[in-house]
């Protein structure tokens, strides 16, 4: 399994004696969380293995480049970072070469080529990407609604709402509305579909374009939902898993989907990041 840590800007070389095969060092002048999402973005590609992530943030001076370098020289190590002052990436790129260090520049090659392209010279201010402007205030807006909206608490505020997700329980309709709006600053409200019970009036209201119903394939939501049962205490005979019952509901949330004519998503094995952009991109168009 592969191991992924995140340590101090100050590594200790012992720590380190232990582990086999690779490790790889984020650096950043910033938070370093871009490096360490990209890292672990391209490693899921991968079998597990012994690879292990170490995040080096809040790089603040070419010295303590030079020592983190000094630190980690004699491992078998890969250095992928996005060191936004020209001064430190000059200091990495020597430091790499001289002791025969891979690395890779996640920022610099596209800071370049825009500036030769813009033909405007980069602010090379670190951690810009995390300024509190006026987006951030609106995703912590979109926050707060997705809570007040969820799973049908108000129906009156999905009139309010930028996306609403309907699907029957366990369809990640809660998460998804969650990441859309942190990630995207999207007004997500969610109405579940419970078999036998007619959906609220309000959702027949709005416009059907922004209305996205989440299906799932019915052996698969048994799983979910067997699990889920087993950690809340229910009968293995509650009809919550039962796989006849859930044919119903899921009968039950197409027609309604049919109704509504809304977009349709199959949630079936997928993430919510990878549904969120195909709600996002849904939206988009």
């Amino acid at each position: 399994m592969t191991d992924f840590n995140i340590s101090p800007t100050s590594i200790n070389p012992k720590t380190l004696s232990h582990k086999i095969g690779l490790v790889i060092f984020t650096m950043s002048d910033s938070s370093g969380e871009t490096a360490e999402a990209v890292a672990r973005a391209c490693l899921v590609q991968f079998p597990p293995s012994s690879v292990s992530i170490y995040r080096l943030p809040q790089i603040r001076s070419s010295k303590q480049i030079l020592t983190l370098i000094e630190e980690i020289k004699d491992k078998n190590a890969l250095i992928v970072y996005t060191l936004v002052l020209p001064e430190f990436r000059m200091t990495l790129e020597a430091a790499t070469e001289k002791y025969h260090i891979q690395r890779i520049d996640l920022l610099g090659q596209l800071i370049d080529k825009l500036t030769s392209l813009t033909h405007q010279q980069p602010l090379s201010v670190p951690g810009r990407l995390h300024v509190m402007d006026e987006t951030y205030y609106k995703r912590i807006e979109a926050v707060d609604f997705a809570i007040r909206y969820d799973d049908g608490k108000n129906p009156d505020g999905i009139k309010q709402a930028d996306v609403v997700l309907i699907g029957v329980s366990r369809t990640s309709k809660t998460p998804n509305c969650m990441y859309l709006a942190q990630h995207y600053g999207l007004k997500a409200a969610n109405i579940p579909l419970v078999f036998g019970i007619e959906p609220p009036l309000n959702l027949y209201q709005i416009s059907n374009s922004k209305i996205v119903g989440l299906s799932i394939d019915p052996h698969l939501l048994q799983d979910i939902r067997s699990t889920r049962a087993q950690i809340m205490g229910l009968s293995s005979q509650a009809d919550y898993a039962d796989l006849d019952r859930i044919n119903q509901e899921v009968r039950y949330a197409k027609n309604i989907f049919r109704e509504l004519k809304c977009h349709v998503i199959d949630v079936s094995a997928k993430a919510v990041e990878e549904i969120s952009s195909e709600i996002y991109l849904y939206l988009g168009q």
